[in-house]
């Protein structure tokens, strides 16, 4: 098993907190990290159907089998349990007593905040940090490789073919169940036919119009279905910077999906060697970044700090962290060899930001680091 950066998140909030929620997509590991960082408590899955009928249908009697709390996964599917479960940590002052996982996440967090405020500590679980595959010494292989497996755990904890197999497998399992829990949709097909052109999207603005015209439904329909989308943590919105350091800026937020793998896989992508010259490459290359640094965030236990800067004539910083000593820009390029203009934009913006700006980077796909013209250019193995 691969050690997760989490797991002393999840310790540290087991001492502050009587109700820990580990959050995330399907397949992620959060059933595997809640049962490795509390293996002294009982363990149930409320996906089993007669586990799930007791406790709707007794949720006191179901909760009275664990007088020392337990691990209960995926536990939005008994959003009833939440409240019967504030009865019992109120009464005691316990912390850590109850651990609940699930994949959906409005659903689930729109609940527990009404039923369990200041009672919960929560870690949003993504897939794989680099990071976390480097600890565990499993080779990641070279960066078209990585972009075309993705970073889920059962793709490095087994010995799986090619991650096409799978990505068909977990694609036909959400759509035609997890996506159907989240919203009533009729059309599956229709569905994932949107799911697909959002993989086609990946790491550009947001154009809600466009997408829905090219997918054939109302911008409703687009708007929905982007939010069920969002809520099983398949894709995510990368906000603009809200300063302006005197440039008028776009306001739409650009899209990506959590896991590169499954964009390069929606998109078509069937092998290394096609990656390495398919138009796609740069935006699934910046797709991979971004999620190896909102990852980082997660597992810290922290919410995101991240934007991106576009002013109305095109310049753009792809990341822009918002630290308390001020704002640091990062560039990302796909390029195998560095090249001085990969640093125009950035270059540009320390320009208009001035004393706000706190340095700069560059992530580029090389095998290199070093410092140029004050910029730290860094390898995508460093991410």
């Amino acid at each position: 098993m691969i050690s997760r950066a989490a797991a002393a998140t999840l310790s540290d909030l087991a001492r502050s907190f009587k109700v820990l929620t580990i959050t995330g997509p399907r397949q992620s590991g959060k059933t595997t990290l809640s049962r490795s960082a509390f293996r002294d408590k009982p363990y149930v899955d409320l996906e089993a159907a007669d586990e799930r009928a007791f406790a709707l249908r007794d949720p006191r009697g179901f909760l009275a089998r664990f007088p020392d709390g337990a691990v209960l996964d995926e536990v939005q599917h008994v959003p009833e349990l939440f409240s019967y479960i504030q009865v019992l940590v109120d009464e005691d002052n316990r912390r850590g007593r109850f651990v609940l996982t699930g994949s959906q996440n409005f659903a689930l967090l729109s609940k527990l905040t009404q039923s369990l405020a200041g009672r919960v500590g929560i870690v949003h679980l993504l897939p794989l940090a680099l990071a976390e595959l480097r600890a565990a010494r499993v080779a990641a292989g070279g960066i078209d490789d990585l972009l075309l497996r993705g970073l889920y755990p059962a793709l490095y904890d087994t010995a799986l073919g090619l991650p096409s197999t799978w990505y068909a497998a977990y694609v036909t399992t959400y759509v035609e169940r997890d996506a159907r829990q989240v919203t009533n949709i009729h059309d599956l097909a229709l569905f994932q036919r949107f799911l697909s052109l959002c993989a086609a999207r990946t790491g550009q603005l947001l154009n809600l119009a466009s997408l829905a015209s090219d997918c054939g439904i109302a911008q409703g329909t687009a708007r929905a279905w982007l939010s069920v989308l969002q809520a099983s943590y398949i894709v995510f919105l990368l906000p603009p910077h809200h300063e302006n350091l005197g440039k008028r800026l776009v306001k739409s937020p650009k899209l990506y999906f959590h896991d590169v793998g499954l964009a390069a896989f929606l998109i078509g992508v069937q092998e290394p060697r096609h990656m390495a010259i398919h138009s796609a490459r740069p935006a699934l290359f910046e797709t991979f970044v971004v999620g190896e640094f909102l990852k980082h965030r997660f597992n810290a236990g922290l919410r995101s700090n991240l934007y991106f800067w576009r002013d109305n004539i095109g310049t753009e910083v792809d990341v822009l962290v918002e630290q308390p000593e001020g704002l640091f820009p990062i560039e990302i390029k796909s390029g195998y060899t560095f090249q001085e203009d990969f640093l125009n934009a950035l270059l540009r913006f320390l320009g208009y930001a001035g004393a706000r700006a706190t340095g700069a980077g560059l992530v580029y796909g090389g095998e290199d680091s070093y410092v140029r013209s004050g910029v730290t250019v860094r390898s995508w193995k460093g991410v």
